[in-house]
């Protein structure tokens, strides 16, 4: 078959009134808003729903990454949509997207084509519906995407430092639709077409309305009634309190409404839909997408796609239940895998396109290892609250089984065109080396670490530890760092088995509340025990709805009320961050003179062996700072002026 290369623009869904003209349209259904360039691929938020919508007999449209700093032409090109305007502001949180940990601006935009920066906002969901009702005030606004979805309670955020309330309190819009959204949306685009009006519509499920206060149920309702975003502002540990109910809803099949008070109204949480069974799933992704950036980029490159443009999401959900990780306030813990034939089906597509050179990227998901897993005996799920079913150790309802997962590989494996499978998705190691005590199942598992070294391996795999210290990794919900040397021995006996010579390259996070600098300094030992020069390293950013920003900005556990060590200030950020790179001399001072203030002379020893510092003469030796620490939730808080209650540490 002839490799795709898809040049007639009507392939796609219209960006333009040119092109919407092409397809004999007089008036559109629904316009999208995205904060990312328009790629027409399962990954992409906005074609997803776009797809969806369309497979339903609407006509939609995409304006990718409008203009909001000049007249709002872009807002006012495609005109008055039939049904409403909805906002997807990116892939990735805007914020994140925009700045680092330290706060600093980045240079580029991975989703913008060339990598261009600035052609996105801060906040794209706040700017881009304010710009809309400015100019159709009676349409209305749905909002959905990562950016609303994890802002949809009061929340901390790091890059203003101060409490927010719920973003519908700040966005012009009418509903926020979070988590995965294809059985939403159909389902409000259906009511709002029988003729509902959107101010009707308050119990459709995974949504997030703003409503009167009077309509706040009382506390015996079997509702969810969380603090108000006043009384968070007054203490802190009643935002952490908050968080606990936020997290467990999030992750039960049969949810509470959940309803958080924000002066005189009040933000209505509908609870998730059930995971998506495998037809639903399959639905979304056999809609016929080219795979491709819209024409509109020709001969320009967009950095996202290129790396994931031969790569195969095989489910959604994890239980993995990462104390610093989003996924599961997004999608749930409870996985929603895709058939076989599915996944073969998108595989043959990947192998006709043009540059297809015959290896396919990545066979994963947000875990890759965790496809068609989940609760032998469901009806114990249904019951369930925990937020991870591997920690603090593994569930016994778990079904473990790596063997359907084998059968993907090799079915894949074996399609014309493909040469090789990687898998690039981070891999649970704990998971596919826990014992089940089923023979079957066990021996699956073995045979899935084996032959994943073996075969899915493009030279280095990468792994995420995390930490090394098993209190840092308690709060982090990891497991202990043993496991990583037990799988460490399972890779290098596969590669000198077969004449490999792979490496494994473990992900380490700093600063990570409840890790002090100490425990970066055995980090440091530890790792440079096993000959590892350390690349894949970042300072923790805290980003709304996960156990690790509420630590970090109250001082509390959410589960445990109890007190949480945290590094909050740069200075502090740094001190844990510098023995990333014990290695750098540029850096050696620095770590030996933090050493010698937390008396550890034995961790000189083991860093830098026979170290004499009359011999250290490095022109360029970062000393770090000293620091003591502090639990961020006992420190005094200054007014700054700053909208929502700043809370900006003095420091």
């Amino acid at each position: 078959m002839d490799k795709i290369t898809y040049t007639d623009p009507t392939l796609w869904l219209p960006t333009s009134v040119k092109e919407v003209n092409a397809l004999g349209w007089d008036r559109l259904d629904v316009i999208i808003f995205s904060g990312d360039a328009y790629v027409d691929h399962p990954s992409f938020g906005a074609a997803v729903i776009g797809r969806v919508l369309q497979a339903h007999g609407l006509k939609v449209a995409i304006v990718p990454q409008p203009n909001w700093r000049d007249d709002l032409r872009d807002f006012r090109k495609l005109g008055r949509p039939r049904l409403f305007f909805g906002i997807s502001p990116g892939a990735m949180d805007s914020m994140v997207n925009h700045y680092t940990a330290a706060r600093r601006r980045r240079s580029d935009d991975a989703y913008t084509p060339d990598a261009r920066h600035g052609m996105r906002p801060d906040y794209p969901t706040i700017v881009y519906s304010r710009a809309l009702r400015s100019i159709y005030p009676d349409v209305p606004i749905i909002a959905g995407g990562i950016e609303a979805s994890l802002r949809r309670v009061s929340h901390y955020d790091y890059w203003q430092d101060c409490l927010r309330p719920s973003i519908m309190v700040d966005a012009d819009v009418d509903m926020i639709l979070y988590g995965m959204g294809e059985l939403s949306i159909v389902q409000l685009a259906e009511r709002l077409a029988s003729g509902e009006r959107i101010s009707q519509i308050t119990d459709l499920p995974q949504s997030v309305i703003l409503r009167p206060l009077s309509e706040m149920p009382s506390a015996d309702s079997g509702n969810i009634i969380l603090n108000s975003y006043e009384e968070c502002l007054r203490d802190k540990r009643l935002q952490s309190a908050n968080f606990k109910h936020v997290e467990q809803q999030s992750n039960r099949m049969h949810a509470s409404v959940i309803w958080q008070p924000h002066g005189d109204r009040v933000v209505r949480i509908n609870p998730m839909h059930p995971p998506m069974t495998t037809a639903q799933i399959d639905a979304s992704f056999d809609l016929p997408y080219t795979r491709l950036p819209h024409p509109r980029y020709k001969g320009k490159t967009i950095p996202a796609w290129d790396m994931i443009k031969h790569s195969i999401n095989m489910h959604r959900g994890c239980f993995g239940g990462c104390a610093f990780c989003t996924i599961s306030a997004h999608q749930g813990k409870f996985i929603a895998s895709r058939s076989k034939e599915s996944i073969l089906r998108e595989a043959r597509q990947v192998t006709r396109m043009a540059d297809f050179k015959g290896y396919i990227s990545d066979l994963g998901g947000p875990s890759a290892n965790m496809y068609r897993m989940g609760g032998r005996n469901l009806s114990l799920c249904e019951r369930c609250m925990r937020p991870s079913c591997l920690h603090p150790k593994v569930c016994p309802n778990l079904n473990n089984d790596h063997g359907p997962l084998l059968d993907i590989y090799h079915a894949v494996d074996e399609l014309p065109g493909v040469k090789k499978s990687f898998i690039g998705s981070g891999v649970r190691y704990d998971l596919s080396m826990h014992v089940s005590g089923d023979e079957r199942v066990d021996r699956n598992n073995r045979r899935y670490n084996e032959e994943l070294i073996r075969d899915h391996v493009s030279g280095r795999l990468k792994i995420a530890p995390e930490h090394t210290c098993d209190g840092v990794l308690s709060v982090m919900r990891k497991p202990s760092f043993s496991q990583f040397y037990e799988f460490r021995k399972i890779f290098e006996r596969v590669n000198r088995t077969c004449g490999l010579r792979q490496q494994l390259i473990p992900y380490f996070i700093s600063s990570h509340p409840g890790c002090r600098e100490i425990d970066m300094a055995e980090l440091a030992a530890e790792t440079r025990d096993l000959n590892m020069h350390l690349e894949q390293v970042q300072d923790f950013t805290p980003t709304p709805m996960t156990v690790a920003t509420e630590i970090y900005y109250s001082g509390y556990h959410p589960y445990t009320g109890e007190r949480v060590f945290c590094a909050v200030s740069p200075e502090e950020k740094l001190a844990q961050r510098q023995y990333f790179f014990w290695y750098d001399r540029a850096y050696r001072q620095g770590i030996v003179a933090s050493l010698r203030r937390l008396h550890r002379p034995d961790l000189i020893q083991r860093l830098f062996p026979g170290y004499n510092s009359r011999f250290d003469v490095s022109p360029k030796t970062k000393v770090a700072p000293s620091s003591k620490g502090r639990y961020p939730g006992k420190s005094n808080n200054v007014a700054s002026g700053q909208k929502h209650g700043s809370t900006r540490k003095q420091r």
